[in-house]
């Protein structure tokens, strides 16, 4: 089978090869896969950050995606064929101390799909059923393919946040984790805003009023006043960074409240900031980190309730023979979020 693999550590460097279909281990099923989405870590493998150094290359990327149980290994229980699946692609151990109190999301021992094994943009997959998830028969493939990063939002607002009716929430950062967020807060009562930079001007932020939401250009709008009329000058209830990029936590502490909450989700790497301000004001610095299964299931339930609107978000104008495309409009901020379909690497 073809399969779009990261091949050296450089920019780019993203080749389809060959691979022999898997088999199914026992306790495991074999996926073929039909929808995978483009991920901002995804991206940062095609960067080649170094957080990825530990890949072993070449390595099938992609961890976003739905597909159908087309084989079972011995001692599957949960799952048969024809059954619609996703996976939880951070695959905890099962046995270590936060596995066993429900936090598999951080689990000691943990390996992810795309990353330390191969990943879901291939014409099929083997995947442990303890990783899967039933995909409800009325959501839309294409959409199962976004539950994912659906979780990620979910848990970020409904686990890890005081969001609720009239909490006056900013989401720093119009990505796809962003505009999930922001949708998620919305559904929960929360009067949302989404503030970007210049480069998210020309898609991301005008995806975002599509979607509803009023927007900032952090580069260009007065924020001070914008908060000033969005919040009577007290400030925002819940700020989310999504942003990925060190400036996001301290925009964030500019704009929340006294006694306010920020919700750091995207990962921003080193940043310097005083931290006296945030003890003064009793703000709560809460992170957020991947999705559980109940995250999942939450966001299936967000998903056919029609509080979330993956229709409007995802982008299926790139192609997996062509993904460098897909990789630029994305870093360029002029895509949101791809979705792929797989079962062009069968043809």
């Amino acid at each position: 089978m073809r399969a779009l693999a990261k091949t050296s550590r450089e920019y780019g460097a993203m080749e389809l090869v060959d691979r022999d279909r898997p088999k199914p281990a026992a306790g495991a099923v074999l996926i073929e896969v039909e929808y995978a989405g483009l991920c901002g870590s995804d991206a940062g493998i095609y960067k080649f950050k170094s957080a990825f150094e530990r890949m072993s290359l070449p390595t099938v990327i992609g961890h976003e995606y739905t597909g159908r149980v087309v084989d079972v290994g011995e001692d599957v229980t949960e799952f048969e064929r024809g059954d619609r699946v996703v996976e939880r692609p951070i695959r905890a151990c099962g046995t270590c101390h936060q596995c066993r109190i429900g936090d598999e999301n951080v689990c000691r021992d943990a390996v992810i799909t795309g990353v330390d094994h191969d990943g879901a943009y291939a014409g099929y997959i083997s995947v442990p059923e303890t990783a899967l998830q039933h995909v409800p028969n009325d959501v839309d493939p294409r959409h199962a393919a976004l539950v994912e990063p659906t979780s990620i939002g979910a848990r970020a607002v409904i686990r890890n946040s005081r969001v609720d009716a009239g909490s006056r929430v900013m989401v720093a950062g119009p990505g796809p984790i962003g505009l999930l967020t922001a949708q998620i807060a919305d559904a929960q009562g929360g009067d949302v805003v989404v503030a970007g930079v210049g480069n998210d001007t020309s898609y991301r932020l005008p995806l975002a009023e599509d979607l509803g939401f009023r927007t900032l250009n952090v580069e260009e709008h007065d924020l001070e006043a914008a908060r000033d009329e969005m919040t009577g000058g007290v400030g925002y209830d819940v700020v989310f960074d999504t942003t990925g990029h060190p400036s996001g936590l301290t925009m964030a502490v500019d704009e929340v409240r006294k006694g306010g909450q920020i919700v750091v989700v995207g990962q921003t790497g080193e940043t310097t900031m005083e931290y006296s301000p945030l003890v003064r004001a009793e703000i709560d610095l809460q992170c957020s980190y991947a999705s559980t299964w109940k995250d999942f299931e939450r966001s299936f339930r967000l998903v056919e309730s029609d509080d979330v609107d993956l229709e409007t978000l995802l982008d299926d104008r790139y192609s997996l023979l062509d993904t460098d495309e897909a990789f630029e409009a994305f870093l360029a901020g002029d895509t949101c979020k791809p979705v792929f379909d797989v079962s062009e690497l069968r043809a």
